[in-house]
């Protein structure tokens, strides 16, 4: 059972990324799955969610607009598409499984 992020990097103001974060060992169509953030210094947050079956979506007012979660149920996959990203949005960034399981992170570094 674990989640594994990947995709972080080093982008400067304005630029996009794309986090993927694979899942294995749980049903994972019957899952919501989030994406949380943690700043240097700051406790973790909560950035988007997308629920099972319906897949209905919700994001952090920070990243409204410009971040956007998708999954692929077949693959066991979750993404998140960021774009314009600033410095403020410089995290390591967590997958998770509902409201327990959590992967190791990937971070993003933003440069303004």
């Amino acid at each position: 059972v674990q989640l594994v992020e990947s995709g972080g990097d080093f982008v400067h103001s304005g630029g996009s990324l794309i986090l993927s974060c694979a899942a294995s060992g749980f049903p994972f169509s019957w899952s919501d799955m989030k994406w949380y953030r943690q700043a240097p210094g700051k406790e973790r947050e909560f950035v988007a969610v997308i629920t099972s079956w319906v897949h209905a979506t919700n994001y952090a007012d920070s990243v409204r607009g410009r971040f956007t979660i998708s999954r692929n149920d077949a693959r066991k996959m979750v993404y998140l598409q960021m774009n314009n990203l600033e410095p403020d949005d410089t995290a390591v960034y967590y997958c998770r499984r509902g409201n327990g399981l959590w992967g190791q992170g990937t971070q993003v570094t933003v440069s303004s």
